[in-house]
């Protein structure tokens, strides 16, 4: 067996290159703007630019990456899940919307719902079908393509429904992500037997075939939204459910609705914008009022250690405010108020230029936990119209519940609210009453799919990490404001303050002995959490040479690459 046939990652890789080089044959004899994708998975980057090659804008590359990454990253995003899209439509004045296809809580959960005896059971709201929210990227797939694409559903679902069926090689990032949910994934019978080797991990470059997910994609593609939230894919899922102790119900899958929301828009210096995530995620907010801290403090001259404490303590007060935050369908969150600019003023001047403020000392303000383990990609085409996703199951491979005959691992995005709002989930945070369980309603999230735009310039950012998305995105727009080249914004070390627990997490070698020293004297309590984190992809489009630059994670196997396509 050849090595291409061997390892699809090296045929996925092989066929940007080939894009690449018919690319290079356009230019040369008519000189455009060159689409370009960044994601986290090579294959997924090959279907965008495939897709863009086939006549499909940046929004049908989205269907098609997107449907791809549930295909070869089941452990981060899946048609068993849902995210955020920010959409960038090109035109003389640009515009921009933001497609929620967040989970959706079924219609029979209650605030008590993981109680047992009085208590808490975090296992419920961590694994198996209860912990299942109703899926909303399969919505989002269909929404985007009728409304925004130039080609049908069906062709944007080639690249996924041909991986499912033809098989991608398990990679290292798997097998690491399935080692931690290996006792969980044992535990459903139908994940194992999908997603295990005879219940144990499998061996990297082994063939990972989902024959029930092509079929289910291929009736995705063949009846649009209704052929997975009705028909006999909603049989099968709420059936499967059901018999597992879940609580879905048909009318949980007709009733679910994508929503399009107004983006989160803030002024930044020099005519530049930030445009990003509104709620129900919180981390739109929490960037706009870093940056809007940020721009009273001199960040941008401090020596590096400095610029540590800076950015911690306005990552301090940001995460602070988060449990204000909600369902926007359910609560009236108070955005105009936290990014007011008198008010962001008095955050910053509270910042203490040579120590740390102990959080204790803020009011009591809670928080919760998230998983880490989110996709993103961002994706951009010859006429301007981009877009910067972030999907997700949650922890990796969700629930690791599938129920027999889909293929779909569904998440456990349920574990997101706030199962009790009295005391603290089983990682020792706080719950909120903003953010407490409701029939129907979604959890609150830190996914952060981000542009900046000016007159010259876009930037698309985004990451998966749980609750560090915000600062890992702000990390890398810092990055950015400083002019530096788009692979830095993406290798950066990177550090994390989220309010509570009162730690200054980290990346192993972000910080020398000296930096760490220095840090312990200002009242910082350091943490290494001992790995590297997060899977950034980022693009930069030079409107004035119409020049685009792409950088993926280093830190994950993903791929950014580009075409020129002529329409």
């Amino acid at each position: 067996m050849s090595l291409l046939n061997r390892n699809p990652h090296v045929l996925s890789r092989f066929c940007a290159l080939l894009l690449l080089g018919t690319a290079a044959l356009h230019a040369s004899a008519q000189p455009v703007a060159q689409a370009t994708v960044a994601s986290a998975h090579p294959a997924a980057t090959v279907a965008g630019l495939e897709t863009l090659a086939g006549g499909g804008n940046a929004f049908d590359a989205a269907v098609a990456i997107a449907s791809a990454l549930a295909v070869v990253e089941p452990y981060g995003s899946g048609l068993g899940g849902g995210g955020f899209f920010l959409l960038r439509q090109a035109g003389p004045k640009p515009t921009y919307r933001f497609i929620d296809a967040r989970e959706r809580a079924p219609l029979a959960s209650s605030a008590q719902m993981y109680m047992r005896n009085g208590k808490v059971q975090p296992e419920l709201s961590l694994n198996g079908p209860l912990a299942a929210a109703i899926p909303g990227l399969p919505a989002a797939l269909a929404e985007i393509t009728s409304r925004f694409g130039r080609k049908p559903l069906a062709d944007n679902l080639v690249p996924a429904i041909r991986l499912a069926t033809d098989g991608v090689s398990i990679d290292r990032v798997y097998i690491d992500r399935a080692e931690g949910r290996l006792e969980a994934m044992r535990k459903d019978r139908e994940t194992s037997r999908v997603f295990l080797q005879q219940g144990n991990l499998p061996e990297e470059w082994d063939l990972l075939r989902q024959p029930d997910l092509a079929k289910t994609l291929e009736r995705l593609a063949r009846y649009g939204r209704s052929g997975f939230y009705e028909g006999e894919t909603a049989d099968r899922l709420v059936e499967g459910v059901r018999a597992a102790g879940g609580i879905w119900s048909l009318e949980d899958l007709r009733s679910y609705q994508v929503v399009e929301r107004q983006p989160l828009r803030y002024p930044l210096a020099d005519g530049r914008e930030l445009i990003s995530a509104p709620p129900p995620s919180a981390g739109g907010v929490a960037l706009a009022q870093s940056l809007g801290m940020l721009a009273q403090l001199p960040w941008q001259k401090a020596e590096p250690t400095q610029r540590v404490h800076y950015v911690a303590e306005v990552l301090r007060r940001a995460y602070h405010d988060r449990s204000m935050l909600g369902d926007p369908d359910r609560i009236a969150n108070p955005v105009q108020q936290l990014l007011a600019p008198d008010y962001l003023k008095r955050l910053a001047a509270g910042i203490d230029p040579n120590r740390a403020t102990p959080s204790a000392s803020l009011p009591p303000k809670p928080t919760w936990r998230e998983g880490d383990h989110t996709t993103h990609f961002v994706v951009i085409d010859e006429q301007g119209n981009a877009v910067a996703a972030t999907l997700s199951v949650n922890l990796p491979f969700g629930s690791a519940f599938t129920p027999p005959g889909t293929g779909v691992v569904l998440n456990d995005e349920m574990d997101d609210f706030a199962a009790d709002i009295e005391g603290s989930n089983a990682y020792g945070l706080a719950g909120s009453a903003a953010n407490a369980i409701a029939s129907g309603k979604r959890p609150l999230s830190s996914m952060s799919p981000s542009f900046i735009e000016s007159p010259n310039e876009l930037a698309a950012f985004g990451t998966p990490g749980g609750s560090r998305i915000p600062s890992m995105v702000l990390l890398a727009m810092l990055q950015y404001l400083d002019g530096r080249a788009v692979q830095n914004w993406v290798s950066a070390p990177r550090y994390h303050n989220q309010y509570l627990p009162d730690v200054l997490e980290h990346e192993p070698r972000t910080f020398t002995d000296a930096q760490k020293a220095d840090l312990t004297a200002r009242g910082y309590t350091l943490k290494d959490v001992g790995r590297s984190y997060g899977n950034q992809q980022v693009l930069l489009w030079n409107k004035k040479n119409g020049d685009v630059d792409a950088a993926s994670d280093p830190r994950g196997i993903g791929l950014a690459a580009g075409t020129t396509v002529h329409y």
